[in-house]
């Protein structure tokens, strides 16, 4: 079967999924003397776990093809949002140094999945794979899958890596299938809207909305440490990420609270003091780089998170970010 004819036999599976769906409720408002309905507004899973795993597949497939090859457009499809972006500038930099392909290539192999499917109303429509990987050795890959319609493909927008004991219990109904909690729901420590910002407000002040760890007050006090050293000033600008495939998407987790995903993007700003220069920096970041270094390099990175939400009023009402992958994506010398 070509691809062409594969894509076209799921989009008939998926809506012919639909359209029974839309039957049945049909049957269950007829006994109340309703017959009108809305499609669009069922609640309905977002995939099969048949459907999952083959988006696994493709994406994985695709992400070596434009691995060995340093080529951003073999999986330009399968990829977007932070992902997108991060992925994007690692094969750019890498074309640069080696426009013949990658010659340290490793193909990457994710195994043992497990699917964390929602059910949820319209678009987009998203799911979850926990994963083992070969390019880590204890941690969980957990890849957030996201398409906005039927004739797309499933693209990766989010990636963090978790230690397999962070790994929450999800909230199931009694087919397996997950809770997805709206981007502004009220019952959580913070809301999943506010998460980048939180964080981003956080990393700038501090403060005691986020529970100690690596990802927030170690981060921080390297960052401080960093912002020390004699004749380079280093100053930091954070920004959040909401819009589009930046979206925070949040599943329900068994005890009442939420496992969040959302995005930031991050700027770092050295500049030497005179009669100094700025460290010289690596390859890759030289390929990513505009403009001649004189004095100073900003730098922008985009960082994907995995946090825990606790339920709104449960112990000390702490976000746990458990997992952080951030990317250079561009720089800027002057």
């Amino acid at each position: 079967m070509t691809r062409e004819r594969s894509r076209r036999w799921l989009r008939r599976r998926e809506r012919n999924a639909l359209m029974a769906a839309a039957v049945v409720t049909v049957l269950s408002l007829t006994a109340g003397g309703c017959v009108v309905v809305h499609g669009e507004r069922e609640v309905l899973p977002a995939a099969t776990p048949a459907e999952a795993a083959k988006a696994l597949e493709q994406f994985t497939s695709a992400y070596n093809r434009a691995d060995k090859a340093y080529d951003t457009s073999l999986d330009a499809d399968y990829t977007t949002g932070p992902l997108g972006d991060i992925d994007a500038a690692r094969l750019t930099a890498g074309h640069a140094d080696n426009p013949g392909g990658n010659p340290e290539h490793a193909p990457l192999e994710l195994s043992d999945a497990k699917y964390t499917i929602p059910k949820k109303a319209g678009w987009p429509r998203w799911f979850v794979a926990d994963t083992k990987s070969n390019k880590s050795t204890s941690a969980r890959w957990l890849l957030v899958f996201l398409r906005h319609d039927l004739d797309e493909p499933w693209q990766v927008a989010y990636l963090t890596l978790v230690e397999p004991s962070d790994v929450p219990q999800f909230k199931k109904d009694a087919d397996g299938f997950a809770e997805a909690v709206p981007a502004d729901s009220p019952d959580l420590a913070a809301r999943p809207a506010d998460l980048s910002k939180s964080y981003t407000d956080y990393l700038r002040s501090g403060g005691t909305s986020f529970a100690d760890g690596t990802h927030t007050s170690v981060w921080r006090a390297q960052r401080e440490k960093n912002a020390k050293k004699p004749g380079l000033v280093t100053q930091y600008i954070d920004e959040p990420a909401t819009a589009g495939d930046y979206a925070p998407l949040a599943l329900r987790t068994a005890d009442g609270g939420a496992l969040v995903f959302f995005a930031s993007r991050h700027y770092r700003k050295q500049t030497a003091a005179a009669g100094a220069t700025v460290p010289t920096p690596n390859r890759a970041v030289l390929a990513l780089t505009k403009g001649e270094i004189k004095q100073s390099l900003l730098m922008e990175f985009v960082s994907n998170e995995v946090a825990l939400d606790p339920k709104k009023g449960s112990g000390a009402g702490q976000v746990d970010v458990l997992g952080r992958v951030q990317g250079l994506t561009s720089a800027q010398g002057s």
